[in-house]
């Protein structure tokens, strides 16, 4: 797994083994995935929820995000993010937490540019997040979540709206936006 474009192109970056832990994204995903938020990018404040080995912030920071926020439940997980960062040369733009994803956006009020998801799969982790995005989300945010393909998402949740949804394979990538207030 590498960082695919940007300051940190071509790092290699670790991630803990077996699937059931972390799910890597393909680079053909991730490309897709930063190809629909490239203008977003420079200067974003970024969140990178269920982080995993967090190769998806890093690869905002790469792209000239502002800082990345990642958080993940798991130890190990926030040890092998912090040494990815280190590796990437983004460890100075990122701000590493061990939690729960449901307290800290009880707690955070944001706002973040970018949210990334990458919850686990099959556990219907995805609906019951966004509706606690919504408060975090910057004005003109975009929310990425990554998702199996049977995943059933909402079109709207609050002021955020499903805007497109992207086919990868068993992968399903979907945007939403805030909706504009009158």
């Amino acid at each position: 797994m590498r960082v695919i474009a940007g300051s940190a192109r071509g790092k290699n970056l670790a991630a803990l083994p077996g699937e059931d832990v972390t799910r890597p994204t393909i680079n053909r995903v991730k490309e897709a995935m930063f190809s629909s938020v490239q203008f977003l990018l420079p200067g974003a404040r970024v969140l990178d929820l269920f982080a995993g080995s967090g190769q998806l912030g890093i690869e905002a920071l790469s792209r000239g995000a502002a800082q990345c926020t990642f958080l993940d439940a798991s130890p190990e997980a926030v040890r092998i993010v912090t040494a990815n960062c280190r590796t990437a040369g983004v460890a100075d733009k990122a701000r590493i937490s061990c939690g729960d994803a449901f307290n800290y956006l009880h707690t955070t009020r944001g706002p973040f540019d970018l949210v990334l998801l990458d919850p686990p799969f099959a556990h219907g982790t995805l609906a019951k997040v966004l509706p606690l995005l919504e408060r975090s989300l910057a004005p003109g945010g975009v929310i990425l979540c990554e998702s199996e393909l049977q995943a059933e998402l909402p079109p709207q949740v609050g002021g955020l709206r499903l805007i497109k949804q992207y086919k990868y394979g068993k992968i399903l990538v979907s945007r939403y936006e805030r909706e504009e207030q009158p």
